[in-house]
């Protein structure tokens, strides 16, 4: 993934003359997890910029920057590092668009490593994507497979509008079946992908949290005999609700999994709308398994907040099988 995202910001920069990287090391370091590795070398100290250790500087030299036609990639080096930022995140980025009635659009791209089991320390592993999507302005992006981390971060670059796109950290050494020459195509920012067809239930996830649910319904199938069906969002803001509300019609009942805190998290917020648009076809309460509502934890004791499959299989039992489940997925009389 590392190298796609790489080859995401290499193509970028040599197709448009606009476009800039800027943060702190990604010039001769090349970032902490190598991202933009070579990328000064090949396209010069103007083009992708070692910056000071200033999140509040960088963002609003991005703004800057936008204002006057060009295409800034910024890096916030981990999650929790961006929220010095934050100020000039929701008071200008998030703002000018509609600030200016669109005369001014913001092509920002914010990457951010994000989330745990990668045993980092305090400030390194925070999953802060909830503070994001609840700003309206910002589009909310996370890749959680190879050709998505390349596909959507040349969308997220070309995009007029400000895009935080979050990277799954833990899953920056993942691999797959894909071709720098030829990236295969991906769908576009605010579309989900439905990552495994079932008919018991919907896991409903992103990001990190991706191979877990996969995991996990691999493990149900094998022990338990349901047919998990796995929706991976992709893209928070937008988010495709046509997507979640078909699949949760169809399985009728819902588990939400991510790795953020669970009060005022993200699985709230999709926990309700399936319940307005899918109340009549629902089997169950919606679920949510999460991270637990404290700060992030010391690296020894992560294992225990970070949801893995044991819990999401635990939310799974807990969604009111009744004893006339049929094989096949479907009670008796169907929908109710």
């Amino acid at each position: 993934m590392a190298q796609a995202l790489n080859r995401a910001l290499r193509d970028a920069l040599a197709e448009d003359p606009a476009v800039h990287v800027l943060g702190e090391d990604v010039g001769a370091l090349g970032g902490v997890f190598r991202v933009t590795d070579g990328l000064t070398k090949e396209f010069g100290e103007d083009r992708c910029t070692d910056t000071p250790l200033a999140e509040a500087g960088i963002l609003g030299t991005a703004v800057g920057m936008a204002m006057y036609g060009l295409r800034p990639v910024v890096e916030m080096q981990f999650d929790a590092f961006a929220y010095p930022g934050f100020e000039q995140l929701l008071s200008h980025v998030s703002r000018m668009r509609n600030r200016t009635r669109g005369r001014l659009p913001m092509p920002i791209t914010v990457r951010v490593p994000y989330g745990g089991g990668i045993g980092g320390v305090e400030h390194h592993s925070d999953s802060s994507e909830a503070y994001y999507m609840a700003t309206p302005g910002l589009h909310v992006v996370t890749p959680a497979t190879v050709a998505d981390a390349y596909g959507l971060l040349r969308r997220s670059i070309a995009s007029d509008d400000p895009v935080i796109f979050l990277e799954p950290k833990r899953l920056y050494w993942s691999k797959a079946d894909w071709s720098q020459e030829q990236p295969e195509s991906v769908p576009e920012i605010g579309r989900a992908c439905v990552r495994r067809a079932g008919t018991s239930a919907t896991l409903i996830t992103y990001g990190p949290s991706l191979p877990v649910c996969m995991e996990a319904a691999e493990a149900a199938a094998r022990d338990e005999g349901w047919d998990l069906e796995v929706v991976d969002l992709r893209s928070l803001v937008p988010f495709d609700e046509e997507t979640v509300v078909e699949s949760v019609r169809r399985t009728g009942r819902a588990v939400v999994v991510h790795e953020s805190a669970g009060f005022a998290g993200p699985g709230g917020e999709l926990a309700a709308r399936i319940s307005e648009r899918c109340f009549h076809y629902l089997e169950a309460p919606v679920l949510r398994v999460s991270g637990f509502d404290i700060p992030y934890p010391p690296p020894m004791l992560e294992k225990h907040h970070l949801p893995d499959v044991d819990r999401v299989l635990d939310a799974v039992s807990r969604l009111q099988w009744e004893s006339d489940w049929r094989a096949g997925g479907r009670p008796e009389g169907g929908v109710r």
